[in-house]
């Protein structure tokens, strides 16, 4: 339905009788709405999978400590697990805010080349790592509730499953790394 209604505002700069190109249809965007898109996902998918896990562990602890209220304080540990993934979505976000810089558009050539990629380039990292984090929130989350029901039945399990909750929590990290790798080179200025 989007990409219709992109065609549909792109069909009358179009002569009458030719078709639309979807390249045609991605050049009309301004490479400014793929960037601060791409921030915005960042920060966006990435407090979503936080919140994720911290309801599906929040709720999981509080149930556990009824039967055993020793695991409530050393099973927060996973509540901030998820928290970091939110946190990487944010530093991500910032590091993308700072690539964009102000070009000027013509009206017979368009956006210049280099801002195009360059917008492509900003929401293509800020996608990957909110898509990163989301699944990372949610991975820790649901390790951490299982942690938290495992603790509260045998505490010498807690260790065990921990160790597989970092794993988890790496996810977000790599999506992290693999962002500012694929923004290191973004430039809007030609």
């Amino acid at each position: 339905a989007a990409a219709g209604a992109l065609m549909a505002l792109a069909q009358p700069a179009r002569a009458e009788g030719s078709e639309v190109d979807y390249k045609d249809v991605f050049a009309a965007v301004s490479p400014y709405m793929w960037a601060y898109l791409g921030a915005a996902l960042s920060i966006g998918l990435s407090v979503t999978g936080a919140a994720w896990g911290i309801f599906v562990t929040g709720s999981s602890l509080l149930g556990a400590s009824i039967k055993a209220p020793r695991i409530t304080s050393k099973n927060l540990i996973s509540v901030i697990f998820c928290e970091a993934a939110a946190i990487y979505g944010v530093i991500v976000a910032i590091i993308l805010s700072t690539k964009i810089e102000p070009v000027e558009y013509s009206d017979t050539e368009g956006w210049p080349r280099g801002a195009m990629a360059a917008g492509y380039g900003i929401f293509g990292s800020g996608i990957t790592c909110g898509l990163s984090n989301l699944i990372c929130g949610m991975c820790v989350g649901i390790v951490g509730s299982s942690c938290a029901l495992a603790d509260a039945q045998n505490a010498s399990l807690f260790v065990k499953i921990l160790v597989v909750e970092i794993f988890g929590s790496a996810l977000g990290l790599f999506g992290v790394i693999v962002g500012i790798i694929m923004a290191g080179n973004v430039r809007f200025s030609t």
